[in-house]
C-alpha cells in the first residue's frame, strides 16, 4: 500500500472503481451473479465511496436514504489481498462524514453475522437479534445514530 487515496465517487468512472471491487471481491470470490450483486440500489442518487491504492480500487461501499433522516450502509467489500489492514473501517468513515453533511442523523446496515463485531467497533449496535438472509448469507440490522457537532 504506497499511495492510499479515499474517493467520493460522483463520476461514472469512479463508480466504475466500485464496481470492480465489488466484482472481484463478491461476484469472483463468493460466487454471486452479477445480477445479484448489482440490484435496484445501484443507480443515480446511490453513494459510493472508493478506496485507491495508487489509483487501483481496492476497497469500496454505498450508501442511499431509506427514509428521511437515515440511510443504509452497504456492498462494503475489500479486495481479499488487502483484508485485516482497516480498510474497511476507512471506506465507513468516509461515508459516515459524507452521511452527517448531507443532514442524516441515523444508519442501519445488514451485516453479516460474522461481520457483527467489526461494526460494533464501530459505533453499530444491533437493532434485535433476528437473522434475515441476504442472498447466502446470514445478516443482522445494525443501526449507528450520529451525534451532531
Amino acid at each position: 500500500m504506497s499511495d492510499l487515496k479515499v474517493l467520493r465517487a460522483s463520476e461514472e468512472w469512479q463508480r466504475a472503481g466500485a464496481y470492480s471491487v465489488r466484482i472481484q471481491g463478491m461476484n469472483r470470490q463468493h460466487h454471486i451473479s452479477l445480477r445479484d450483486e448489482f440490484d435496484e440500489y445501484d443507480k443515480d442518487g446511490t453513494k459510493y465511496i472508493v478506496l485507491l491504492d495508487d489509483e487501483y480500487p481496492v476497497a469500496t461501499c454505498r450508501f442511499y436514504e431509506l427514509n428521511f433522516g437515515s440511510v443504509l450502509l452497504g456492498r462494503v467489500v475489500v479486495l481479499p489481498e488487502y483484508r485485516g489492514k482497516q480498510l474497511g473501517r476507512m471506506v465507513i468513515n468516509e461515508a459516515e462524514k459524507w452521511i452527517k453533511e448531507l443532514g442524516y442523523k441515523e444508519i442501519f446496515v445488514d451485516s453479516r453475522v460474522t461481520a457483527v463485531g467489526f461494526y460494533e467497533k464501530s459505533g453499530f449496535k444491533k437493532v434485535d437479534d433476528k437473522v434475515i438472509k441476504s442472498w447466502n448469507f446470514d445478516c443482522i440490522r445494525m443501526r449507528k445514530l450520529l451525534k451532531s457537532e
